[in-house]
């Protein structure tokens, strides 16, 4: 049963199983957007325990529906019935800011306005500035396209742009 993988592949605490705490997951900011109930809702910390997650879900044939801090607008994170929920909220490490090659390596659960911060602590700017910055995550924005409206002068976050790319950060 996934349940019994996913218990076995997890650390202790990772899985979130009391449906009234699991609630809070299961749609974002588009009320209007229809969402379903989840079998669970895992917070994994490291790309390892997503890793087994996405295994272990299509080992069982069961959807996954990944989710961020849930700001978005747009219901893409919402959860379909029988689903497993992946939050990516605990993945929030800044792994590194490298100001010569303009480059930030992050979890997708790393807030804008701590990226941002981060980034001015080395003479950068981080332009992307979602009305929702404060609380909402780069994984967020890089599964939407969002940005906010300083991108309309540089580009929203991607991953893995080419080398050709502009670059996202200014100085």
């Amino acid at each position: 049963m996934l349940i019994d993988d996913l218990r076995q592949e997890l650390a202790a605490g990772r899985m979130v199983e009391d449906p009234g705490v699991a609630a809070g997951f299961v749609h974002d900011e588009a009320e209007w957007a229809p969402y379903g109930t989840p079998l669970v809702v895992v917070r994994p910390r490291t790309a390892l325990e997503v890793r087994s997650v996405v295994r272990a879900c299509a080992r069982h044939g069961v959807p996954l529906v990944t989710r961020g801090a849930g700001t978005g607008l747009s219901g893409g994170a919402n959860a379909v019935e029988g689903c497993v929920v992946l939050s990516t909220e605990a993945m929030d490490t800044i792994h590194e800011i490298d100001p010569v090659e303009r480059l930030a390596v992050v979890g997708p659960g790393v807030v804008n306005d701590d990226l941002r911060a981060a980034c001015a602590e080395q003479g950068l700017w981080y332009p992307p500035d979602p009305a929702s910055a404060p609380w909402s995550t780069i994984g967020g924005n890089v599964a939407t396209n969002a940005g906010g409206l300083c991108c309309v002068n540089s580009s929203p976050p991607q991953s893995s742009p080419p080398r050709s790319s502009p670059p996202r950060f200014t100085s």
